[in-house]
């Protein structure tokens, strides 16, 4: 069963890093701000774009890859790092309707909870987000990843705004994330349960 630690404690913890300043990345924490589902900042001017070393490392190896890829374009970070008390809030909201499958129950425990998950996005070299068919925190069956390929045969997906997908989602697999079958920007570190068994939640 996983340990707790507060958010505040993690200063100068070796195991947790900050990706504000890694090379390929730009932070856009939308729970940092007004814009996001809940359409309020919930996390208080304590932003922490911090990852689990494991995950951070992956990212670096991500941006590299992306940057190999296409020179110039970056990662976009959504979210990062996200405590057990925001992970409340957002379940609260939504554990009664039919948006409760895109949230985690914090009880069983978010995997952003232990700094093994990021949500992300690309952009290119000028700065600008690749369309990916839905923004970010999108609730609707366009942003899930599992019903791509019905959603192009419907013309609902573009074959650009697909393949903006794919390269995300290719330059993450190949480093060691995976992604979910419902969002098309969550990627995961390592697998749910033995993340759940043997990393510390942080509160």
């Amino acid at each position: 069963m996983a340990t707790t630690i507060s958010l505040e404690d993690l200063a100068g913890d070796p195991e947790y890093v900050s990706i504000a300043d890694m090379d390929g990345v730009r932070l856009d924490l939308r729970y940092a701000c007004a814009d996001n589902f809940v359409g309020r900042d919930l996390y208080g001017g304590a932003v922490p774009a911090l990852l689990h070393r494991r995950a951070a490392d992956r990212l670096r190896l991500a941006a590299r890859e992306l940057g190999r890829l296409w020179p110039g374009y970056r990662l976009r970070i959504f979210d990062a790092l996200r405590p057990g008390r925001v992970q409340r809030v957002l379940w609260d909201i939504v554990k009664d309707t039919p948006q409760r499958i895109y949230v985690a129950d914090p009880a069983r425990g978010s995997i952003h909870s232990f700094g093994m998950a990021v949500d992300l996005t690309l952009e290119d070299e000028r700065g600008q987000e690749l369309d990916m068919g839905t923004g970010f925190d999108d609730f609707t069956e366009l942003a899930q990843p599992r019903r791509e390929r019905q959603m192009q045969a419907d013309g609902l997906l573009t074959g650009p705004q697909l393949a903006n997908r794919l390269l995300l989602r290719g330059c993450m697999e190949r480093v060691g994330f995976h992604g979910i079958a419902t969002e098309w920007w969550h990627f995961e570190a390592a697998e749910r349960d033995w993340v759940r068994a043997h990393m510390r939640w942080v509160e």
